[in-house]
């Protein structure tokens, strides 16, 4: 849990260090105060007046300066805090760049979201509101331990005995509540991804579910939230009351002992000295005991932010992609496949199996093959969202493992099926492929993307807000823009996964058009299932469970009645039917 604490604030470390020190001697401080009340009031009872009156001088300057030096602890705790949420999240941010494309799912980016704003709030209250407390509640007792030693050796001794007992319960209740914890945080992640999913798919929930806008999911998430917060709260209230009662049984064993002692004194003749010793000891156990209520008090918050902590720590567990400590740079555009296999988990089945194939430099490759047959993983790798987990995929005739990652990325354009755009205007979100491009160039990457027929239609063209994620534009606009941000790059490689997929015939066409333009000038590498754009490639490949079955060209494979043959009689029967106009039924 520190070694995480540290590793967020990298090199604003000395802050916690300064912050640590100041602490203890703040709780060193205060032990201190609190144990001269002891020879304060002894020579109060004693009607020492002089001495008595040098002692209080002594336990009020202490007062001054744990007051002092208390503001001096929570600056010092306040400045770790802000150390923590602006380092620790560059430093995660950091890290999480280096991670695999692949590593980002669904339930790790809902992890990754709640950990970055929730998770990290509660880790920076922890030095200034939870910390000092705490240091104060071990070290405290520990010092009026060593006065109980003095007072009554016997008390002492239980005291010191108790210590063990109440860390072994502390650990308990603290494991008590972990496993519900996790669950609770893991929850409370799903259900803020399904509250900004709800969100953002208004449009799509309102047509299928009326003015109600489709809450089901969220509704689902929210149920599941709450019930694991109910779990939480059951254990933490149990895990607190436990806490508690074991500091007051050892209270009460305590007071058991001087009890005892006193009553063996008045049997024994119970002397001045023995009885001022008596009051003292019990003045010292009440201060011996409430700072490990408050420590038990703060337990569950800290078990809390320690929950954090472990999925931070899960998170840098990861191991970020290895870069080759020689990089070389690509000879040509050319990719190959060299015997790859490929798996998501060592647990799991091969994705690829065998896969060896070679396309060249400007030339456009079609994949081909039903859903799951492994296309999209094809041209994850080529991209290094993955690593093969054997054989070797190359760009430009090298390992993309011995290419630095900004070489590779560099030679490499995509286009994805869901295109996403960010907050801002159409320009804005073209110039992501290439942030220094001029307007005309702005302008050339949408002419050939088919984007300057959208744009005659807004008023503000290229200034034209697209909305959160693109939401003001329709999915073919998207998907132009997203094209027109990969032309803008100029990479020597283009990806294309299902660029046309549910786009209508206008779209299509358009999107097929800005490829047709781009054969021979860049390598394409294309997953397709519309026929005109598998008809003009090159190359064709058919995957099957993982497994190149075919390949060639259009008229090869179509004369040698496979897989792709197949393919091609499913899309002309597909596209054969049509609603009859008169009737209402569907001939062919």
């Amino acid at each position: 849990m520190l070694n995480t604490f540290i590793r967020l604030l990298g090199k604003d470390a000395a802050k916690l260090n300064r912050y640590v020190l100041l602490a203890l001697v703040y709780s060193l401080l205060c032990s201190l105060t609190i144990v001269a009340l002891a020879p304060a009031l002894r020579h109060v009872l004693n009607g020492e007046t002089q001495a008595a009156g040098q002692w209080l001088a002594i336990l009020l300057a202490g007062v001054a300066l744990c007051w002092a030096l208390r503001r001096r602890v929570e600056k010092a705790g306040i400045a770790v805090g802000i150390a923590v949420l602006q380092g620790g999240r560059h430093r995660l941010a950091e890290h999480v760049g280096s991670l695999p494309i692949g590593w980002f799912s669904a339930r790790h980016t809902a992890r990754l979201n709640h950990i970055a704003t929730q998770g990290m709030m509660e880790i920076a209250q922890l030095p200034a509101h939870v910390f000092t407390p705490l240091l104060a509640g071990m070290v405290t007792p520990l010092v009026v331990l060593a006065a109980l030693f003095a007072l009554y050796p016997p008390m002492g001794w239980a005291g010191l005995a108790s210590l063990p007992l109440l860390l072994g319960v502390f650990l308990l209740t603290s494991r008590l509540g972990q496993r519900a914890d996790q669950a609770y945080h893991q929850d409370a992640a799903q259900s803020s991804q399904r509250m900004v999913e709800f969100a953002q798919a208004q449009s799509v929930l309102r047509a299928f579910h009326g003015d109600q806008g489709g809450a089901r999911f969220l509704e689902q998430a929210i149920a599941q939230q709450q019930r694991a917060g109910k779990r939480l709260v059951r254990l933490s209230a149990l895990s607190s009351a436990l806490n508690a009662w074991a500091v007051q049984a050892c209270f009460a064993a305590l007071l058991l002992i001087a009890m005892l002692w006193l009553g063996g004194k008045e049997g024994a003749g119970l002397d001045r000295d023995a009885a001022i010793s008596a009051i003292l000891a019990l003045t010292l156990l009440s201060r011996f005991i409430d700072p490990l209520l408050d420590v038990a008090g703060y337990s569950e918050v800290l078990r809390g932010a320690r929950g954090q902590l472990t999925a931070i720590a899960d998170i840098f567990a990861v191991e970020p992609q290895p870069e080759s400590r020689s990089p070389r740079a690509p000879a040509d555009a050319s990719v190959e496949f060299a015997d790859v296999d490929f798996r998501y988990a060592p647990e799991q089945a091969d994705v690829l199996s065998g896969v060896s194939l070679r396309i060249e430099p400007g030339s456009m490759t079609a994949l081909v093959g039903a859903s799951g047959s492994g296309k999209t993983t094809l041209i994850r790798l080529i991209a290094r969202f993955f690593d093969a987990t054997r054989g070797q995929v190359k760009v430009g005739g090298v390992d993309v493992r011995d290419i630095a990652p900004d070489a590779l990325a560099g030679q490499i354009s995509q286009i994805f099926q869901d295109a996403y755009l960010f907050h801002g205007s159409i320009a804005d979100n073209i110039r992501i492929g290439k942030p220094d491009a001029s307007d005309a160039e702005v302008r050339k990457a949408a002419e050939q993307a088919g984007v300057a027929e959208i744009l005659e239609r807004l008023p503000q063209g290229l200034d034209t807000p697209v909305g959160e994620g693109g939401a003001r534009l329709s999915g073919g606009e998207r998907q132009r823009i997203a094209i027109a941000r990969a032309l803008i790059k100029d990479a020597p490689i283009l990806l294309v996964d299902e660029a046309t997929a549910a786009l209508d015939t206008e779209n299509q066409a358009a999107i097929a058009e800005a490829l047709a333009r781009l054969r021979g000038k860049r390598t394409l590498i294309v997953i397709a299932h519309q026929l005109s754009t598998v008809e003009m490639a090159d190359h064709i490949v058919v995957l099957d469970q993982g497994r190149i079955r075919e390949q060639g060209n259009h008229a090869e494979l179509r004369a040698q009645s496979g897989l792709y043959a197949h393919f091609l009689a499913q899309r002309r029967m597909a596209k054969g039917w049509r609603i009859a106009a008169a009737s209402g039924e569907a001939v062919s």
